[in-house]
């Protein structure tokens, strides 16, 4: 019981089998207690699911190290809402992913429904990232102040940051009402649209990927990879908005030191988390090293295992670059300010941040569950001629 043999690609059923990897399976039938037993034995599986499985308490050390920072507000501070909201996305992705490779040889079904919860939580931690970038990169986008920032550093006089955007259009060049007719653009777009876009593509990502499991097999990794990078731009629109933009933060003072003027770092860390979001795309899709050399990168090495560190590490650079943001919006308390032109954005409430999560998990369980009883239509046949051999 506690040692079951392990089977090659031939002895399972082909649903099972990935490529290039032909040995090291588990049969599709184990208990709940054996499926929690094979994470302490090499199969093909044990990799993918310690790659996953130790980040979570990683990832947790370095999230709860912001609540110790001096000025900081207590972790149940509406400040941290969208911080929490963040840190249940990445936590239950990284929960999901290594449960579905631990628990999927229980049966068919439930192997079906293991890889559909993964995508789920994938969608809902980008939805995560998205409410903390609303909330902690979009106060510093200058929106409106951009333009006065910009129009101070080129020796024109404002009253103060919270002038409204029309007298500072008014006053300024073609360039500065170009760039301030943009501001209104991106803000009226971003205070509108981008969590409801968001939280839209999400829920088609998780179906395209639920339906790679019955269509397009062929070049079902290339889809799911390809399909969140639609994700990826939409929820990083106000990283790109700062990149392209001055920075909205006050000169370093000599009581500001200049480890804590954010520009540079967050940028650094947004290139970062790409690298290493592109690198796991590449070992995804491409299947190397086990396409190299077939049965050699059966248990240790795949290109899964590969794909997982390498997602870690990108979320980890996220993380850092979104605890750079909230260094300094505690440094600089004023810029968190909502704009007095209306429409102002609000603060973080319960409702517009973990209510969005818990709104996102219901369409998203609704959805798994559809694709649930398809698969349990498919595979239960399948299931009990497998019992009965």
């Amino acid at each position: 019981m506690w040692s079951l043999p392990l089977l090659r690609h031939t002895d399972v059923p082909q649903r099972v089998t990935e490529n290039f990897i032909l040995s090291g399976y588990r049969f599709p039938d184990y208990s709940l207690l054996q499926c929690l037993v094979s994470a302490f034995r090499p199969t093909n599986e044990t990799g993918n699911f310690w790659t996953h499985f130790l980040p979570i308490f990683l990832f947790t050390f370095h999230f709860v190290e912001m609540f110790e920072w001096e000025g900081a507000p207590t972790p149940g501070d509406p400040f941290f809402y969208p911080a929490w909201t963040y840190f249940i996305g990445v936590f239950y992705l990284l929960l999901a992913s290594s449960m579905a490779h631990l628990l999927n040889s229980m049966s068919l079904i439930i192997r079906e429904i293991c890889f559909f919860v993964d995508y789920g939580t994938i969608s809902a931690y980008t939805v995560g990232s998205s409410l903390a970038y609303y909330y902690y990169i979009h106060p510093q986008a200058g929106i409106p102040k951009i333009a006065v920032w910009a129009q101070n550093a080129s020796g024109l006089q404002t009253e103060s940051g919270e002038e409204p955007l029309s007298h500072v259009s008014s006053t300024s060049s073609s360039s500065s009402f170009s760039s301030s007719v943009s501001a209104l653009l991106f803000r009226a777009f971003f205070e509108n649209l981008y969590i409801p876009c968001s939280c839209l593509i999400a829920i088609v990502c998780v179906i395209t990927c639920c339906n790679t499991r019955q269509r397009w097999r062929k070049y079902r990794y290339a889809v799911r990879t390809l399909v969140f990078l639609l994700p990826f731009f939409i929820s990083s629109t106000p990283v790109f908005y700062r990149l392209l933009s001055p920075s909205p933060y006050p000169v370093p003072s000599s009581s500001v030191s200049s480890s804590s003027y954010p520009s540079s770092t967050m940028a650094a860390f947004f290139f970062r988390h790409c690298f290493w979001l592109v690198v796991s795309a590449v070992f995804n899709i491409s299947k190397i090293p086990e396409r190299l050399s077939p049965g050699k990168f059966d248990i240790w090495g795949h290109s899964h295992q590969w794909f997982h560190c390498c997602t870690f590490l990108s979320i980890l650079d996220e993380l850092h670059m979104i605890k750079v943001e909230i260094r300094a919006l505690l440094l600089h308390p004023s810029l968190v300010l909502a704009p007095v032109v209306a429409p102002q954005l609000p603060g973080a409430t319960a409702c517009s941040t973990y209510g969005v999560m818990m709104v996102l998990q219901g369409c998203i369980a609704s959805v798994i569950a559809g694709f649930g009883w398809s698969a349990y239509q498919i595979y239960a046949p399948q299931q009990k001629l497998l019992k009965e051999q």
